[in-house]
């Protein structure tokens, strides 16, 4: 049961941290590098290791090169001295010098071998490393661009549905307007047809007919003859030097 339990908690957890690694893959092929760094450091070390064991070999190769040339220089003088029993030592010892700096060379090439063989599987691994790592940045990179265009097309398409619901309520509210536009104008005609037209005319002539007379008024007042009005009768007009009257007149005189 606990470890049902246990298990459950666990594919919730990995769920979890699922989730945040779909929602920050950078942060994710950060930690990924950190740990290629690491294991580069750690690769590197190994290979130091390995360089300093060739670097003994070369060191042992060349002292038993030394030691060889000297057992053989000493064989060759001993021998040629007469003192078979001292070359006879010196002959075993260089056998076995020889032997060991035969073996010690095999190492040494085997080593070198190696440590070329490592540092070639490094250095593929580094680049392949370094290309996926490349390759999944360009991936997030286009992820990124795709939500991006896919979230403004997703804007878009909201707003022509606003658009089209905004569309609707103003053709209701156009078809509101001209209800109201047309009640307008017909409350207007039936205002203007209600008008007693020949109330207004008589009003019109009563108060043409008043200007007139008061025109008359003052004209004859005046002495002044209007044209098409009688005028009614004034009082004598002075008379000039030769013995006629000289009526003023605003109209043509009489020829």
């Amino acid at each position: 049961m606990f470890n049902r339990i246990a298990n459950l908690f666990k594919g919730f957890l990995s769920l979890f941290v699922s989730g945040i690694e779909k929602r920050n893959p950078e942060a994710l092929l950060e930690v990924e590098k950190e740990n290629l760094r690491k294991q580069i450091g750690q690769y590197n070390q190994g290979l130091a290791s390995h360089a300093g064991l060739c670097e003994r070999l070369m060191g042992q190769v060349k002292k038993l090169e030394t030691e060889e040339r000297d057992l053989r220089a000493k064989t060759t003088a001993h021998l040629r001295a007469g003192s078979r029993e001292a070359a006879a030592q010196y002959a075993m010892r260089l056998q076995t010098v020889s032997r060991e700096l035969e073996e010690n060379r095999l190492q040494l090439t085997q080593a070198e071998e190696t440590y070329k063989n490592l540092m070639k599987s490094r250095d593929v691994a580094i680049t392949a490393a370094k290309a996926k790592m490349e390759s999944l940045k360009g991936a997030i990179e286009d992820m990124k661009m795709k939500k991006a265009m896919a979230e403004m097309t997703e804007m878009a398409s909201g707003m022509i549905t606003e658009i089209g619901g905004a569309g609707d309520t103003l053709n209701r509210l156009h078809e509101m307007v001209e209800e109201e536009r047309n009640k307008a104008a017909g409350r207007a005609r039936v205002a203007r047809d209600s008008l007693d037209m020949n109330q207004v005319n008589i009003k019109e002539a009563e108060q043409k007919a008043l200007a007139d007379m008061a025109l008359a008024d003052f004209a004859a007042k005046e002495g002044i003859t209007l044209e098409g009005v009688a005028a009614p009768a004034a009082p004598a007009a002075p008379v000039s030097e030769a013995g006629q009257a000289a009526p003023k007149s605003m109209g043509p005189q009489a020829g």
